[in-house]
């Protein structure tokens, strides 16, 4: 009885490990986010497997995770995979993880490819420390929130995004980031169409507008400066003062200082109500 989770190639199946092979051949059932898929890559690594294969994906995750953990405490050995990389980043696999730790059974790792880290590889970028974020929202405002609370993160960030949504995303990181902020696109990541763009992040979006987007996308973006937030919420508050000193409307000034750091209005406005409320914290004291 052992719940084990492995890593499976992203596209191109020689990178799939020996260990992965092995714990195919051996497993007694197998949880796989797309049972079709899983069989191509069986039958690509030539792997014979007399498992029970399940599906196992977000929508029947919930429902899964209690038979698997059933499977296991009937003495079944369980190899959980993906449709690529590693389950538990962003594909299912933490709760059954969590639930079989708790329960007090036996786990184990297959090491394998991972969007995330060869994503890092590629773009040329700080890989020292970094924060993954999974996908970025859907919706537009949602989106812009999303950047907005990384916009002083000074790790590199990773994030997933869908290829028809990539051009509003950029669109939005653009506003929250700034035109400078360095970045890559990777996409397709050992696939035969394999692609990584690296630039700022208005030719990232120029690029995202004037090229057919297909495929898997990780994007990757350099962190903020040291002590970026700090000193750039300092200077909106300043530049904003110095505006209506000159007669301009608080609304205009803000406006105008969004366009002069080249972010969003809601930053910038941001800034100006932590400046009051610290203001008039310090008064009180």
């Amino acid at each position: 009885m052992v719940l084990t989770l492995a890593g499976t190639p992203l596209g191109n199946v020689n990178d799939a490990s020996p260990r992965l092979k092995s714990a195919i051949e051996n497993a007694d059932v197998i949880a796989a986010e797309d049972s079709r898929k899983f069989h191509r890559l069986a039958s690509d690594l030539e792997v014979r497997f007399s498992a029970k294969v399940i599906s196992f994906f977000e929508g029947n995750e919930e429902e899964r995770t209690r038979e698997i953990l059933e499977m296991l405490n009937a003495g079944s050995s369980v190899l959980v995979v993906s449709d690529a990389g590693m389950p538990t980043i962003s594909d299912p696999g933490f709760r059954l993880m969590r639930e079989a730790i708790a329960q007090g059974i036996p786990v184990a790792v297959v090491p394998g490819p991972s969007a995330v880290t060869t994503a890092i590889a590629l773009a040329g970028l700080p890989t020292d420390r970094f924060v993954f974020e999974g996908f970025s929202p859907r919706a537009g405002g949602a989106r812009e929130k999303f950047f907005e609370n990384l916009r002083d993160e000074e790790r590199t960030i990773v994030w997933f995004e869908a290829p028809h949504r990539l051009a509003d995303s950029l669109a939005d990181a653009v506003g929250i980031f700034g035109p400078t902020r360095r970045g890559a696109i990777c996409r397709e990541m050992t696939k035969r169409y394999e692609e990584t763009v690296r630039a700022p992040l208005s030719e990232l979006h120029q690029w995202s507008l004037e090229n057919e987007v297909l495929g898997e996308i990780t994007m990757v973006l350099e962190g903020a400066p040291h002590e970026a937030a700090e000193r750039t919420s300092a200077q909106m508050v300043a530049r904003v003062s110095e505006f209506e000193a000159a007669g301009m409307d608080r609304k205009g000034a803000i406006a105008t200082v969004a366009d002069e750091f080249s972010i969003s209005k809601r930053v910038v406005f941001a800034a100006m109500v932590e400046a009051k409320a610290a203001q008039a914290s310090t008064s009180k004291i």
